[in-house]
C-alpha cells in the first residue's frame, strides 16, 4: 500500500514521503495512529495544504518531547522478578513492563516506544533505548532484581546479584572470553604477518626472475649466437680483425 507521511518513522522516512508498505502495517498502526494518509491524489492535495501546520506542530512536540528526554535520561526502574541462582528469570521482562515502571515514575510512555530488541531475561542492569518522539530518543536502566534489596546493591555495583558459587563460574567465563579473545587477535595478527612476509618473499623471488630474463634477453641476440653480436676477433699482433670469419 502507498501511504504519505505526516510524520518521520523509524526506518521508513520523513514527513511529507510517499513510501509502499505492507497493508496490515498501514491499516492496523500507521493510519489509525494517524502518522499518514492513503497515498491518493486528494490526500496528497489535503497534506500539502496542511504541511505548514504540520511542521509547526511538529516542532512544538519535539521541544515537548526534549523536555520530558532531558528529565528521563539515565531513569532508572526496578522490576523485581523470580530468578534462579544463575541469575536466569523465571519468564521474562518485555516493553510493557517497563514502560508501565516509567508510567509509575510519571512518564508518559507506551510499549512501542520502548525499543527491546529482545525480551530481558537475566537479573542485572539493562541499559533500554526509549523514544520519546520520532527525533528524540533517550537511554533508561531496567534495575531486573529478586528484590528491592538486591535492585540497590546492583545499583551500587552495576552487576547482578548471584550467588557466590555463579559469580565465581560467570567471573570465569569473562575471564576465559577475555582469553580467547585476545588469543583470537594474537593469532589473527601472526597470520598478517606470516601473509606480509610470504608475498615480501614472492615478490622477491618475481623481482629476481624478472631480472634473469632480462640479462637473458641482451645476452642473447635475434640470430640465435650465444656469442655477442658485436663482438671482435683481437689478433696475436693487437690489431683488429675486421671479420674474423673471413
Amino acid at each position: 500500500m502507498q501511504i504519505i507521511l505526516l510524520e518521520r518513522v523509524e526506518k521508513l522516512g520523513q514527513m511529507g514521503d510517499t513510501v509502499n508498505v505492507k497493508p496490515g502495517y498501514a491499516r492496523n498502526f500507521l493510519l489509525p495512529k494517524g502518522k499518514a494518509l492513503r497515498a491518493t491524489k486528494e490526500n496528497i492535495e489535503r497534506f500539502e495544504n496542511e504541511k505548514a501546520q504540520l511542521e509547526a506542530r511538529n516542532i512544538e512536540l519535539r521541544s515537548e518531547a526534549e523536555k520530558v528526554a532531558k528529565k528521563m535520561d539515565n531513569t532508572t526502574v526496578v522490576l523485581v522478578r523470580q530468578a534462579g541462582e544463575s541469575g536466569q528469570l523465571y519468564g521474562s521482562v518485555n516493553a510493557r513492563d517497563v514502560a508501565d515502571e516509567l508510567d509509575k515514575a510519571g512518564f508518559t510512555i507506551n510499549r512501542s516506544q520502548v525499543r527491546l530488541t529482545r525480551p530481558i531475561k537475566a537479573l542485572g542492569l539493562h541499559e533500554v533505548a526509549v523514544s520519546v518522539h520520532p527525533e528524540v530518543s533517550v537511554n533508561i536502566f531496567a534495575n531486573v532484581a529478586r528484590s528491592l534489596e538486591e535492585s540497590e546493591v546492583q545499583a551500587k555495583t552495576g552487576k547482578a546479584v548471584l550467588s557466590s558459587a555463579e559469580a565465581e563460574v560467570r567471573e570465569q567465563i569473562e575471564i576465559t572470553e577475555s582469553s580467547l579473545s585476545n588469543a583470537a587477535e594474537a593469532v589473527a595478527k601472526h597470520a598478517d604477518e606470516i601473509f606480509e612476509k610470504g608475498a615480501l618473499e614472492n615478490a622477491i623471488v618475481e623481482a629476481e626472475t624478472l631480472v634473469k630474463q632480462e640479462d637473458a634477453t641482451i645476452l642473447i641476440p635475434e640470430n640465435g649466437d650465444t656469442e655477442d653480436a658485436n663482438a671482435v676477433k683481437t689478433s696475436e699482433d693487437g690489431d683488429v680483425d675486421p671479420d674474423p670469419k673471413e
